[in-house]
């Protein structure tokens, strides 16, 4: 059970460090209207994963006690749209754009709302949790329903501490990626493994 939970926290932070829409949309806001705008950008944005967990939680809960064969589907599945945004991935420019221009000044509650609507409506971050999460539950004895909260509050947790790392170090981290014009590179590959590797632990688990 620990190693499972241990394995789902560091295929998290892997995630959370590779540079997707949700962190440079942080480092943005956090470089253009200061940390407390960024920190209240990721509080926003891990907000809405507590709704995407909740359908995650309920829906597949219920999926699952009807059929195991149906639960070994959404394994495969899950398997196979993860590699297939591995594959996404290595298909994209390693360029990382941090555009300043036109972003209009906003509250801290505006930039809350801004990433919890950003979250919430995106329904490739619901499709990314129910390929996700389903192949790292861990026990036997505890109901799916808790098992999907307790993997939900970690991917928060991670998410969490990693996002406002970004956002407090804001200023050093764009610097990083304007000078090192290799870091989108070993970034994206970087991305590139952790999804390979995440939907074969899927799969042989």
């Amino acid at each position: 059970m620990i190693e499972t939970l241990f394995s789902f926290a560091i295929a998290t932070s892997m995630l959370a460090l590779s540079p997707g829409p949700d962190n440079i949309f942080v480092l943005t806001q956090s470089i253009v209207n200061g940390k407390k705008y960024g920190l209240a950008t990721v509080f926003g944005l891990i907000s809405g994963c507590l709704i995407h967990t909740t359908l995650l939680a309920f829906g597949v809960s219920a999926i699952i006690k009807e059929s195991e064969s149906v639960y070994l589907t959404i394994k495969i599945f899950g398997a196979i749209y993860l590699l297939y945004l591995a594959y996404k991935v290595y298909k994209s420019d390693d360029n990382i754009e941090l555009s300043q221009n036109n972003i209009p000044k906003k509250s801290t509650l505006q930039l809350f709302k801004q990433g919890f609507i950003m979250n919430v409506l995106n329904p490739k971050v619901t499709i990314f949790f129910l390929a996700f999460f389903p192949g790292f539950l861990f026990s036997d004895q505890l109901s799916t329903v808790i098992q999907f909260y307790v993997l939900g509050l970690i991917f928060m947790l991670v998410s969490l501490v990693i996002f406002s790392g970004i956002a407090i170090l804001s200023g050093k981290i764009s610097e990083k990626i304007k000078l090192n014009n290799k870091i989108g590179f070993y970034l994206k590959w970087m991305q590139v493994i952790v999804f390979t590797l995440i939907a074969f632990l899927i799969l042989y688990k």
